[in-house]
C-alpha cells in the first residue's frame, strides 16, 4: 500500500484505550462470577438481550494445498426478556459459486440455565440454501427462559479472500465487550475504515515476522495483527422513521481487498482510480456500449420529438415521451445484460435500460446528457475516496439546458421533470462524463413541498351540523403522492378512506380536482363537506382540525445518535375561518403555540384569533426547513413534532348559547 495512503487509514482510527480495556480470549462453557449474577443491564433497560461477550479472530491459513481464510467466532448472550427469544434464533450466511463455497465447521452451542448446561445437538443445526450463491447454517438453543445466557462458537472456512469484509460491533441489542482480531499477511492489502459514531477503547496493530509460510516458496509473509475492542456500545435501533441506510451509521470496521500480490510474482489491483474506472466504462457492453444507441433510437422515434421547440421543450417532451413509453419491472439492474435496444421494443425495463434510452435520446437533440451513477437511499452512502462500484445501485440523467442542470429517472410515471423519486434522493453520485473526467455531484431535492388546507366552515344551530368547504392542496414530493393516489384509486374508495380516516361524523358531499389552480409539480382538491354530533346540550365543541397532519409522534426514543434525514424540507399549513352563529358566544380558544429550531430549522405556530365581526380565524404552520438534520437536532426535533400533535389533538373551540 502506498505511504500516503496508509497514513490517510491511519488516521481513521482512534486510539482511546489501553491495553488494559482487552479481555483474554474465553473457552467455552465457562462463565464469569459477573455473567452467573448479571440480571439487569443498567445503561440500556429497554434492552430485551446482551452480548455479554464477542469475540472474532480471522487468519489465512493453507489447507489441503489450498488458501483460506479462516474466522473464528465466540458469543455470549443474555436473555433479559421475552421479547429476546428471538436472540436465540441464530442464522450464519455463507457464500458459494459455482467451483468453491464457504463452510462451517466445529459449530458447538449451549444454553445455560443457572447451573444447568443444555448443548445443541449437531443433527440440529442445518443448512438452508436459500439462492444460487447463499446459504444459510441455522439453529436454535433449547430450553430458553428470561435469565438464560446462550453462548455459541464455530470455525467459517472460505476460499474467498474479498470476504473479508470487517467486523459489525453495533447490532440491534446492546454489547458490554465486542473484540476483532486479524492476522493479514502482507500479500493481501486492505483499505479499511472506521464507520459510525464510536471510537475504539483498543487500537493495536503489529507486525509478527514470517507468519505465513507458503509452501514452494523461499520467502515467508510478515503479517499486520490487528486488535480492536469497543465496550458498552448501546443498540442501533433502526426502526425509528426518517432516515437513511443503517449502513451508514452502525458502527464497524470495514475491510476492502485493494491489491494482492502472488507468491509466485505479479501483481492483482482490486481498488482501481476513476480514471481507470472511467476507461472501463467506455467499452463497457452493459453500460458503455449501451449510451452509444443514439442512432438507433433517431431511427425509432418521430423525429418532430428531437427537433421541435427550444432546448427545455425539447427535454420536457422526450422526458415524457419515455416515461410514457416504458413500463419499469421493479429492477434497478445496473450491472448485468442490460440491452436498451430489446427494452425499447419490448416497451418494458429495469432503471439501467429506461434511462440509458432517456439519455440516448436527449444526446439524439442534441441536448448533452450523461449518466450519473448513484447509490438509493436504503444501499448507503457511496465512498468518495476511491472507486468501489458495488456502492452504486442505481444510474439517472443529468442534463444541463440554458445554465441549469437536470436530474432526471424516468421511471416514474408520476414524477415531474427535473424531480428524482424519493428513492434516490441520497446526498450525491458520481457523474460519468466519458468526453472528459467523472465526478461527484450533490443531489438537490425540491425545495417547495407542502400541504396546505383552506378551509372556511359555518355552523347551523338550527339542524345541529356544521357544513363547510376545505382546498386540499399538495406540492412537490407531497403532489406526487396524491397524484398517485388519485391515479390508482377509485374516486369513491377515496372518499370512503378520507371519511374513515377523518370521523364517522364526517360526511363529504362533493369533490372536484381544481385543475385551474394545478400545475406539474402543484395539485388542487376541493371538497363540500359536513359534520354532525358537535353539539351537546346547548353547547357546541368543535375541534377545528378537519384533517390532521400528524396522528402521533414518528420520534419515540430518548435520544437519537445518528442524522434525522427527512429526504427533502416540507411545510404544512392549515387556515380556518369560521362563523359565530348568532345566538352562541365564544367560551373558550385552544391554546396559542410558538416553538423554532435552533439556526431557522424549522417553526410551529398555532394562533386563534376572535374577530369583532363575529368570526374566527385559526392559523396553523408547520415547518422543517432542511432535508437534512444532525442527532444534535433530535431533542428540538421531538419537541416540535411533539407540539403539532398536540395541538391539532387537543385544540377546542367551545361556544356556548347566550
Amino acid at each position: 500500500m502506498h505511504k500516503t495512503n496508509q497514513f490517510i487509514y491511519l488516521l481513521l482510527f482512534l486510539i482511546c484505550g489501553s491495553n488494559s480495556v482487552a479481555q483474554e480470549k474465553m473457552e467455552l462453557g465457562t462463565l464469569t462470577e459477573s455473567e452467573k449474577s448479571f440480571a439487569l443491564y443498567e445503561k440500556d433497560t429497554t434492552a430485551s438481550a446482551v452480548y455479554l461477550y464477542e469475540y472474532g479472530d480471522n487468519y489465512f491459513e493453507i489447507r489441503d494445498d489450498y488458501i483460506w481464510l479462516i474466522t473464528k467466532y465466540h458469543a455470549k448472550i443474555k436473555i433479559l426478556k421475552k421479547e429476546g427469544f428471538e436472540h436465540a434464533n441464530i442464522e450464519i450466511p455463507l457464500y458459494r459459486t459455482k467451483d468453491r463455497k464457504e463452510k462451517l465447521v466445529n459449530v458447538k452451542a449451549i444454553t445455560h440455565n443457572n447451573q444447568a448446561k443444555i448443548y445443541v445437538n449437531k443433527s440440529e443445526v442445518f443448512e438452508e440454501v436459500v439462492s444460487e450463491k447463499g446459504s444459510l447454517i441455522k439453529f436454535t438453543f433449547p430450553n430458553v427462559q428470561e435469565g438464560s445466557i446462550v453462548e455459541y462458537e464455530y470455525e467459517m472456512q472460505s476460499p474467498f479472500y474479498f470476504n473479508f469484509t470487517g467486523w459489525n460491533f453495533q447490532s440491534e441489542i446492546p454489547k458490554i465487550y465486542s473484540e476483532f482480531n486479524a492476522k493479514i499477511p502482507g500479500n493481501w492489502l486492505y483499505n479499511r475504515s472506521l464507520k459510525g459514531g464510536l471510537s475504539l477503547d483498543v487500537n493495536e496493530a503489529e507486525i509478527v515476522k514470517g507468519c505465513f509460510k507458503f509452501p514452494g516458496t523461499k520467502r515467508d509473509s510478515d503479517c499486520e495483527a490487528l486488535k480492536y475492542v469497543i465496550k458498552d456500545i448501546p443498540a442501533f435501533k433502526d426502526s425509528e422513521e426518517y432516515m437513511l441506510s443503517s449502513n451508514n451509521y452502525r458502527s464497524k470496521i470495514e475491510f476492502e481487498l485493494s491489491e494482492y500480490k502472488s507468491f509466485y510474482g505479479g501483481t492483482e489491483k482490486y481498488t482501481k482510480s476513476w480514471e481507470d474506472v472511467d476507461k472501463e466504462f467506455k467499452t463497457d457492453q452493459d453500460i458503455g456500449s449501451q449510451l452509444r444507441k443514439k442512432n438507433f433510437f433517431e431511427k425509432n422515434v418521430d423525429q418532430k420529438l428531437l427537433t421541435e421547440g427550444d432546448d427545455l421543450t425539447r427535454a420536457k417532451n422526450i422526458y415524457q415521451f419515455v416515461k410514457n413509453h416504458f413500463t419499469w419491472n421493479e429492477e434497478f439492474g445496473i450491472w448485468h445484460n442490460n440491452k436498451v435496444k430489446t427494452a425499447f421494443d419490448d416497451k418494458t425495463g429495469n432503471v439501467a435500460e429506461i434511462n440509458i434510452a432517456l439519455i440516448n435520446l436527449l444526446n439524439a437533440a442534441d441536448l448533452k446528457s450523461d449518466m450519473m451513477l448513484m447509490a438509493t437511499r436504503k444501499r448507503g452512502l457511496p465512498k468518495k475516496t476511491h472507486p468501489v462500484m458495488n456502492d452504486f445501485n442505481y444510474l439517472i440523467a443529468k442534463v444541463d439546458i440554458d445554465g441549469e442542470t437536470y436530474l432526471l429517472d424516468a421511471t416514474d410515471k408520476y414524477m415531474p421533470f427535473g424531480m428524482l423519486p424519493f428513492r434516490c434522493l441520497n446526498y450525491y453520485g458520481r457523474v460519468m462524463d466519458f468526453d472528459n473526467e467523472s465526478y461527484w455531484y450533490d443531489i438537490l431535492p425540491e425545495s417547495s413541498n407542502a400541504i396546505m388546507i383552506r378551509a372556511q366552515m359555518t355552523l347551523d344551530p338550527f339542524n345541529k351540523k356544521l357544513s363547510g368547504i376545505f382546498d386540499f392542496i399538495n406540492t412537490g414530493y407531497k403532489k406526487v403522492s396524491q397524484d398517485e393516489i388519485l391515479e390508482t384509486t377509485k374516486e369513491e374508495e377515496y372518499l370512503e378512506k378520507l371519511e374513515e380516516e377523518i370521523s364517522d361524523d364526517f360526511h363529504i358531499i362533493s369533490h372536484e380536482k381544481n385543475l385551474k389552480y394545478s400545475d406539474d409539480k402543484k395539485i388542487t382538491e376541493r371538497f363540500n363537506f359536513e359534520i354532525e354530533n358537535l353539539f351537546q346540550g346547548d353547547n357546541i365543541y368543535l375541534n377545528p382540525f378537519v384533517i390532521k397532519f400528524f396522528e402521533k409522534n414518528p420520534f419515540v426514543s430518548t435520544e437519537r445518535n445518528y442524522p434525522i434525514d427527512f429526504g427533502y424540507p416540507m411545510k404544512y399549513q392549515y387556515i380556518l375561518n369560521m362563523k359565530i352563529p348568532e345566538g352562541y358566544k365564544l367560551k373558550s380558544l385552544p391554546e396559542g403555540k410558538n416553538f423554532t429550531l435552533p439556526n431557522s430549522g424549522g417553526l410551529l405556530k398555532l394562533s386563534v384569533i376572535d374577530n369583532e365581526s363575529g368570526t374566527l380565524n385559526l392559523f396553523f404552520t408547520f415547518d422543517l426547513n432542511s432535508a437534512h438534520y444532525s442527532n444534535e437536532y433530535y431533542s428540538g426535533i421531538k419537541q416540535l413534532f411533539n407540539e403539532a400533535v398536540n395541538g391539532q389533538n387537543q385544540s377546542l373551540i367551545v361556544l356556548e348559547k347566550i
